[in-house]
């Protein structure tokens, strides 16, 4: 019998703190309707003071443990999806695993906004290999620590968030076919030049505000519209279904023009392409586990239902993952 991983529970956290278009008005030269005409973003969640990367992570990862009804003892493998670490070291990871009680080994994976993506494409392969029953995959980022807010070009884009899924081994298939890519070549495209060992942190680097977010957002625009319907398909295609059989797309939170341009380029109609991005901005690796447990409470996901959840950033890197949804149907209210 072929062993398989399914999502067994799933769960996220937003920081209470809005921050508004009207806000970021009174911060940078922009406004409300310049920022909705480019992004569709309205608002987003900013971490309070003192609130880290590992906080986030920790709060959505036990939201994810209690849906799926089981203890940080049952886990026997914690990857967290990060570019935002509390510190260059330790992971990050490992102090969730500390903050949870849990003892399984514990590692942190930085590819960006497609960390959630690389980090089921690892636990997974845990899983299918025999070396763990269960997996807690967490995509989390603090990534407003890192944003210059004199530029309007970044600033608006981004909010904190974490989310994380509950793999658990099955008889039956639940994440199916997963393609990852990496184009090096792209790394100048969307950056964070200072505070590695390519230019350590100084006050020369601090005063040249190196250490924040640096995009191109036209290349970078063109490269997601490319890269989310390759990946889509390739996974579809190794996990032998086909576009028709698809329920729901649930993109990387970007852009709402990325997703508009994504649906179009697949075929697929707006009302089955997620999309929250309004209310969050980009959350970098927690957009996706973000977006699919906002499905999932909301009770639009049913069991069986087919999905893609697909992501781009930073690398550059690409990935996803075809998902036959296997958990009952949830609302908020219950």
């Amino acid at each position: 019998m072929t062993t398989v991983a399914h999502i067994a529970g799933i769960g996220s956290y937003l920081p209470e703190r809005i921050l508004t278009n009207a806000d970021l008005e009174n911060m940078v030269e922009t406004s409300d309707e310049w920022i909705i005409a480019r992004t569709g973003i309205s608002e987003r969640r900013i971490a309070e003071e003192g609130q880290a990367t590992s906080d986030l992570a920790a709060i959505a990862a036990s939201r994810a443990l209690d849906n799926a009804e089981l203890t940080p003892a049952d886990i026997d493998l914690l990857i967290v999806g990060t570019s935002s670490p509390d510190m260059i070291f330790p992971a990050t990871a490992c102090l969730v695993q500390n903050r949870l009680g849990m003892t399984c080994p514990a590692y942190d994976l930085n590819a960006a906004c497609t960390g959630f993506i690389f980090g089921m494409h690892s636990g997974v392969s845990a899983i299918e290999s025999g070396r763990a029953r269960r997996v807690l995959v967490a995509g989390a980022d603090a990534l407003t620590r890192h944003i210059d807010f004199t530029d309007r070009a970044t600033c608006v884009l981004f909010g904190d968030a974490a989310g994380a899924v509950v793999l658990e081994r099955s008889d039956e298939p639940g994440v199916m076919g997963i393609v990852l890519g990496t184009d090096g070549s792209g790394a100048d495209l969307l950056k964070i030049p200072g505070g590695g060992s390519a230019m350590p942190a100084t006050h020369s680097l601090l005063d040249s505000r190196l250490h924040y977010v640096r995009m191109n957002g036209n290349e970078v625009f063109r490269f997601a519209v490319n890269a989310i319907p390759t990946a889509t398909r390739q996974a579809l295609e190794a996990s032998g279904l086909e576009l028709g059989d698809l329920d729901w797309l649930v993109p990387h939170q970007a852009n709402q023009r990325i997703l508009n341009t994504v649906g179009q380029r697949l075929g697929i109609p707006s009302d089955r392409v997620f999309s929250h991005v309004h209310d969050t901005g980009n959350t970098s690796a927690a957009s996706i586990p973000l977006a699919l447990d906002d499905l999932y409470t909301s009770g639009r996901i049913a069991n069986g239902d087919i999905l893609a959840l697909v992501g781009f950033g930073a690398g550059l890197t690409w990935g996803a993952a075809v998902v036959r949804w296997t958990k009952a149907t949830q609302s908020k209210e219950g």
